[in-house]
């Protein structure tokens, strides 16, 4: 671009003669902005997956082996609550351990040993009898052959390894439960966004075909960097109480930095040519306008941040590809 000031007044008499160029009226309308001093909080977009959290994920593994005698929770994918009865079993171990538990009982009317009672009771326990199965030994004084098998957590049922008849041994996992009350959304950064993810905050989760956006809050950076894609996982953290965000959604993670003083102008006033950001201010008289050389960063879809070149105030050309092209047609009648 040359180093010149293109002075628009000074060539009305050739204008007139000129019909495919523009005209003075076009000319003398270009509309100017001003640099503006600004607040604005810097954005920041990225994707991601959600994906249920680590912690909210249940498997059931009795401490013993068995037989499935009845099974409750007998489809894939269906909900569960807390306390529900998954599967009626029967135990050889735990039936033993309960008719131990009888026996101790009884001896215990005549001859008292709360160490023993204690004891056999802790045994039940530790193999995963429930506390309400356990009293009803003591209350109906007999061992009931099946034992339950209940849910620790509330959730939906994600695998299922058992039908009715099924054995099983002892740590062996029959169902897993995960609860989706809370998910994670693990997005992608580039090493180049690293830098600004400290200031970054008031990140916001969304998915396509769900109305709201979720707020998600910064839980970690994962330590290592996928090499395939030069990205580092960020782990965030969103309430998820209607359950309307499921594992394996892509979503959109936005975030943004605390708001800043900053300089803005339109994206039409800037020009990029040869590698460099120019736009041409107006000088002291209508119709004079000089190219600058500025430096400038994105700041949103309308705007740039103006670094370096201009101050607040300062006028410049709305549109600089006219201007541009005004340039070089004026050059043309030299």
């Amino acid at each position: 671009m040359r180093k010149h000031i293109l002075v628009l007044a000074a060539l009305l008499p050739l204008l007139l003669c000129a019909d495919e160029r523009p005209s003075v009226e076009q000319l003398f309308a270009v509309k100017t902005v001003k640099v503006q001093q600004t607040s604005a909080a810097r954005a920041q977009t990225n994707y991601g997956f959600v994906r249920a959290e680590d912690s909210r994920m249940y498997d059931v593994s009795p401490r013993f082996g068995g037989y499935v005698e009845k099974l409750y929770a007998d489809t894939r994918y269906r909900r569960v609550k807390k306390g529900e009865a998954l599967a009626e079993v029967y135990s050889p171990e735990v039936l033993q351990a309960k008719e131990d538990y009888l026996t101790a009982l009884r001896f215990n009317a005549t001859r008292p040993s709360p160490e023993m009672l204690r004891s056999l009771r802790e045994k039940l326990t530790l193999l995963g009898v429930s506390r309400a199965e356990i009293d009803a030994v003591r209350s109906g004084m007999k061992a009931a052959s099946l034992t339950t098998i209940h849910a620790p957590a509330s959730g939906w049922l994600f695998e299922k390894s058992v039908v009715e008849g099924s054995a099983f041994k002892a740590g062996m996992k029959l169902f897993t439960i995960v609860n989706l009350e809370r998910v994670w959304v693990e997005a992608a950064l580039y090493q180049q966004e690293l830098p600004r993810l400290a200031s970054l905050s008031d990140f916001t989760v969304s998915v396509s075909g769900v109305e709201r956006a979720y707020p998600a809050k910064k839980l970690t950076l994962y330590p290592d960097i996928d090499p395939k894609a030069a990205t580092v996982t960020l782990r965030l953290a969103v309430d998820n109480p209607r359950g309307e965000l499921l594992p394996g959604m892509y979503a959109t993670v936005t975030a943004a930095a605390a708001a800043l003083p900053l300089l803005t102008l339109p994206r039409t006033a800037v020009l990029r040519k040869n590698g460099a950001w120019y736009v041409f201010r107006a000088g002291d008289f209508k119709g004079v306008f000089e190219p600058v050389k500025i430096e400038v960063k994105p700041l949103d879809k309308d705007r740039f941040e103006v670094v370096s070149g201009l101050n607040a105030g300062d006028e410049v050309a709305g549109d600089a590809l006219f201007m541009l092209d005004a340039d070089a047609q004026i050059s043309g009648l030299e």
